[in-house]
């Protein structure tokens, strides 16, 4: 099971101080992200109890690398708005806590994002929406660009579920990121074939968009040779 991630603008109370020491929205309720989700309010309460119980606290990381953590989490607890943190960096040891802090604190870093697990979750057919009633949150992040998020493969993956179509540039990504094609490797394949295939599929409105998440699964279930 991966880690799945999930980011949102960065919500700071109090920006970094000298000692690092800053607060802010890890987590907000009730609004959908690119992969459709929502997280509900509760969802994490067991995973926060248990971290508690254990004697652990949630690291806080640079980019999502969890061999690069930056700092510490010492406090997160839900409220009405999300899940609302108090964290202190270290920037005294780690060099990206520095690069975090002033960021932060000259509004260029854009985001927090969240590193979890699934325990339990609804799906709204109706609405195409997918709610996270249970997380195991395994870090929080300080990352520079939470956009770039939509341009991950698992949102394309989440698109196609949802019956909606993808670009060629969402195409190309599957194709570098998952099956092993260079840059411009996969802008001429997708250039030369998927843009043909996509006007055909615009041509003919009842085609079924899974036709495009079995080529994507298909695409995605190999690598090429070394």
């Amino acid at each position: 099971m991966n880690v799945k991630r999930r980011a949102f603008p960065l919500a700071i109370k109090a920006a970094p101080d000298a000692e690092g020491h800053f607060s802010g929205y890890v987590s907000v309720f009730g609004t959908p992200d690119v992969y459709r989700e929502v997280v509900a309010p509760g969802a994490f309460a067991a995973s926060l109890a248990a971290t508690k119980a254990a004697g652990r606290k949630v690291p806080i990381c640079w980019q999502h690398r969890m061999d690069e953590p930056i700092g510490v989490w010492d406090k997160l607890e839900e409220d009405a708005k999300g899940l609302y943190g108090e964290g202190t960096l270290w920037t005294d040891v780690a060099p990206y806590a520095r690069i975090a802090q002033r960021g932060m604190a000259a509004g260029a870093i854009s985001g927090l994002s969240i590193g979890y697990y699934v325990v339990a979750d609804t799906f709204n057919e109706a609405e195409r929406v997918r709610t996270l009633t249970a997380l195991d949150l395994r870090e929080a992040s300080v990352v520079t660009d939470p956009a770039h998020d939509d341009a991950r493969v698992d949102v394309v993956k989440a698109k196609l579920a949802a019956g909606e179509r993808i670009t060629d540039r969402e195409f190309e990504t599957v194709l570098r990121e998952k099956v092993g094609f260079s840059r411009s490797e996969a802008a001429d394949i997708a250039d030369r074939g998927f843009k043909a295939w996509s006007r055909r599929e615009t041509d003919h409105p009842q085609a079924d968009p899974a036709a495009a998440a079995a080529l994507v699964a298909r695409l995605s279930s190999f690598s090429l040779p070394k």
